[in-house]
């Protein structure tokens, strides 16, 4: 099962080369849908002045050359290929997607992919900022299994160093049942406040929290067991928060900065042996080039501080050589904010001087903007304080339970939309936005049954799911074949045929918006369907069985998609 567009590409190419040489074989066809065609491919503009040929003469060559099976080919304006491919090969392709499981989603030869994602601090709740990097993450997570990679999770939790020092020290002075108590309660915010406004105040504690720090380092073993009650905790809420949002994370996929703390020396020592790294103002630094700062002074990635402590360059350091040589990474997504950018570009850098990344492995920064208030700026509550993530899920639910038809569900049923609705709701207006891009966060937007929604999403699935459910049919047993008669039939069939390769370039080019954006034309193409082409009250047999083929194909695909969104459908809205 291909993509109609990638069949086209490989045509074209094939073309290419029967007309211009086994050169051409590889160059980008420029196919791109078209108002006149189905598909119009314009590399003959491009390719016309590299060849010294005028690119209608040099459009009509590689129709000439064109396999056409399946496809009208015919050349306009100043070497324009307008491609139309026939009724009949959109019907047979999208009846062979019909019967594969994979719905023509390539099945690859797997990789080892390593996705870092979502990574909040320990002991400290989650807000909101949190929320685009665990769903974007989740999402590639999600898909590149779907392709058959081999997916390492790792959160890198916040969850060593001096905070933990502070923490401890604060512990200390309330006591351990009390401190323990209120963590447990869900009091983690305001404990942490309360510590860090001691930190910054009081020169003792301040001092007391800086000599914890080496003792929890050092493996001190009864700072290491109070450190392991805030883990415990953090876990809990943690596994809490996930379970809502509904993302595959697990107690098993933490690596968070304690794991790398017996690394750090052994880090240092291989950069400096290596020459990589020197000695500077007393500090171990890496010097990547390229990279300056004021008077365009070498910009300095410090590895080992003057004082001889490690900071975050470091341990990021560390995380690149465990997951290429441990655990065999092929390629590592870094989905943090995008204000991290050039930190990661240097850690980066140095990894390569390393020799650690290479051609065969590579690591991106998937960049994640800020989520924004109404006013525009980054989205607080009232009085300034970090929207906490929990508060902001749980009003998601309850807006959706007041905008959800009541059909006399009983309330625990609808306590269950409701919930389906409102994550939905909140992480398809994520997601269907660039993950590098700042988006306005607005319930009445997000919860909207029309547009551009989770809820429509959802809605236009539960609706095809109602067909089948009136017509006493499961849908899991329809086959085809396919029959193309009316224009809505074939709009939506070609629309389903693109499945597979909006999977493969989520995965490639790590942008879920892509996905979002596919589902929401199949989704008004299948709208478009249902208002023009009866399918239970089809006037002929062979017809009905055709819609209720397409409209099976299109709860099949809309459910997958939705499903690597992390997204639930409700079987009725």
């Amino acid at each position: 099962m291909t993509d109609p567009q990638l069949v086209l590409a490989g045509r074209v190419q094939q073309a290419l080369a029967a007309a211009f040489g086994a050169e051409y074989a590889t160059e980008d066809p420029l196919i791109r849908p078209s108002q006149f065609a189905d598909y119009q491919a314009n590399v003959a503009l491009s390719l016309g002045k590299r060849l010294r040929r005028a690119p209608r003469e040099v459009a009509q060559a590689v129709a000439d050359a064109l396999d056409t099976d399946g496809v009208s080919v015919e050349v306009s304006g100043p070497g324009f290929l307008n491609l139309t491919l026939s009724d009949a090969w959109i019907a047979d392709q999208a009846a062979r997607q019909l019967g594969d499981d994979h719905l023509g989603v390539p099945q690859r030869a797997p990789h080892t992919v390593v996705i870092d994602y979502s990574a909040p601090n320990a002991a400290k709740e989650m807000h909101v900022g949190h929320l685009r990097t665990t769903i974007v993450g989740d999402t590639l997570a999600r898909t590149h299994e779907r392709l058959g990679d081999r997916v390492i999770r790792q959160n890198h939790l916040g969850d060593w160093g001096t905070p933990f020092g502070m923490l401890i020290e604060h512990l200390i002075d309330i006591g351990e049942e009390e401190a323990l108590g209120r963590l447990a309660a869900g009091d983690g915010n305001a404990f942490y406040q309360e510590a860090r406004h001691k930190f910054d105040t009081d020169p003792s504690f301040e001092e007391r929290s800086r000599r914890r720090v080496p003792l929890l380092q050092g493996g001190d073993p009864g700072t290491l067991r109070l450190w392991h009650e805030f883990i415990e905790y953090t876990k809990r809420y943690f596994n809490h928060v996930y379970t809502m949002l509904g993302v595959t994370l697990a107690d098993d996929d933490i690596a968070g900065e304690s794991m790398y703390n017996p690394m750090l020396a052994d880090v240092c020592e291989e950069l400096e042996h290596a020459g990589v790294a020197e000695i500077s103002e007393g500090a171990l630094c890496v010097f990547p080039p390229g990279f300056t700062g004021r008077d365009d002074e070498p910009l300095p990635l410090i590895i080992r501080k003057s004082d001889g402590g490690y900071g975050y360059a470091t341990t990021d350091l560390a995380a690149i050589r465990y997951r290429v040589r441990d655990l065999k990474a092929d390629r590592i997504l870094y989905v943090v904010g995008a204000t991290q950018s050039l930190h990661f570009q240097m850690v980066f850098a140095a990894a390569r001087m390393a020799g650690w990344l290479h051609d065969d492995t590579r690591a991106e920064h998937v960049q994640i903007g800020s989520v924004l208030g109404s006013d525009g700026k980054m989205f607080k509550t009232r009085s300034g304080a970090s929207v906490k993530l929990t508060e902001l899920l749980e009003e998601a639910v309850s807006r959706a339970e007041a905008v959800i038809a009541d059909r006399g569900y009983d309330p625990a049923v609808r306590r269950q939309i409701a919930r389906q609705v409102g994550m939905g709701a909140v992480k398809y207006a994520d997601l269907s936005v660039s993950h590098d891009s700042e988006y306005v966060f607005d319930f009445d937007r997000m919860l909207a049954l029309t547009g551009n929604t989770g809820p429509y999403l959802q809605y236009a699935t539960a609706r095809i799911r109602s067909i089948f459910r009136n017509g006493s049919i499961d849908p899991a047993s329809v086959t085809g074949p396919i029959l193309l008669g009316h224009a809505a039939e074939r709009a939506l069939a070609l629309q389903l045929l693109g499945f597979g390769a909006v999977v493969g370039a989520v995965a490639d080019l790590s942008e879920p918006h892509r996905l979002c954006n596919y589902l929401f034309d199949l989704a008004q193409a299948f709208t478009s369907f249902y208002e023009s082409c009866p399918v239970l009250k089809a006037d002929d047999e062979s017809v009905r069985q055709s819609r209720l083929a397409l409209s099976a194909l299109t709860l099949r695909v809309l459910l997958q998609g939705l499903d690597l969104l992390g997204i639930e459908v409700p079987e009725r809205m």
